[in-house]
């Protein structure tokens, strides 16, 4: 079932997604050289609770953390560890804040010291990505007119789209119908309509689309071992423009912050 959301319902979603971010913002300030990964989930999850929320991944369905932190080719799921961020990785931080009755879901992939320019393309044309198939998320339109966007863009640089893991609807429940594939076909898929909330999330891998999980049950990785990147925007659906819930900017200028010391 697939549920339309009311204006009051969207004021409290878009709350726990400005959570959301402002997590991410207040993360980049500890991304760097040397710094585990079980650091940046401890400091995650004290800032959300700390600001009157609770971390919407903390034991969904069995997952051990706060936050889904994967370095590299790890292409999501990643588990927090005592893995020390070393310069030149990229690291992909998702994250889910519930307050108010309401999910928030965003994904920012940060880079760590210097990165190799290859990688850094990466990056912005998975960002880039990411916005092409929010341009397609309007009242009339299908999920398919979402995943091709998305798809095309990441093909036509020579990225490939994992068809494994998708987005999805988000609402008063993390995973909600429908399911938003970064692949398809225009006009195919469920309708879009006026305040169905969606979170849009590309994961592009630098090299084939094959992933394989990890013994742990979580872990998905390449299968190549090629750099995978993902970045991600809870937004609603509008008549003509979608709206974003979820917020870069404020992140943007925490790692810019971060760069100019």
């Amino acid at each position: 079932m697939i549920f339309v959301k009311t204006e009051s319902e969207i004021e409290k979603m878009r709350e726990s997604n400005l959570m959301v971010s402002r997590t991410h913002a207040m993360l980049a300030e500890y991304i760097e050289p040397g710094v585990n990964t079980l650091k940046l989930d401890k400091l995650a999850e004290e800032f959300i609770r700390d600001n009157g929320g609770v971390p919407g991944f903390l034991n969904y369905s069995g997952y051990p953390n706060s936050l889904c932190i994967s370095i590299n080719d790890v292409v999501v799921h990643g588990i927090p560890s005592d893995y020390c961020l070393k310069d030149g990785d990229i690291v992909s931080i998702d994250c889910g804040v519930y307050k108010n009755g309401y999910h928030g879901d965003s994904c920012y992939t940060f880079e760590v010291g210097e990165v190799a320019p290859e990688v850094k393309q990466l990056l912005k044309v998975t960002r880039e990505a990411l916005y092409l198939g929010i341009e397609q998320a309007i009242h009339g339109n299908r999920v398919g007119h979402i995943g091709f966007a998305v798809q095309q863009y990441a093909e036509k640089n020579n990225y490939s789209v994992v068809r494994e893991l998708v987005g999805h609807g988000i609402g008063k429940n993390l995973h909600e119908e429908p399911q938003v594939p970064n692949y398809g076909k225009r006009g195919r898929g469920p309708k879009l309509r006026e305040n169905m909330t969606i979170a849009i999330e590309p994961m592009i891998n630098m090299g084939h689309k094959e992933v394989k999980q990890m013994p742990d049950g979580w872990t998905i990785k390449t299968l190549d071992g090629k750099p995978s990147a993902h970045f991600e925007h809870t937004i609603v659906i509008k008549k003509d423009k979608a709206e974003i819930l979820s917020n870069f900017e404020i992140i943007d200028k925490a790692v810019n912050k971060k760069l100019k010391k």
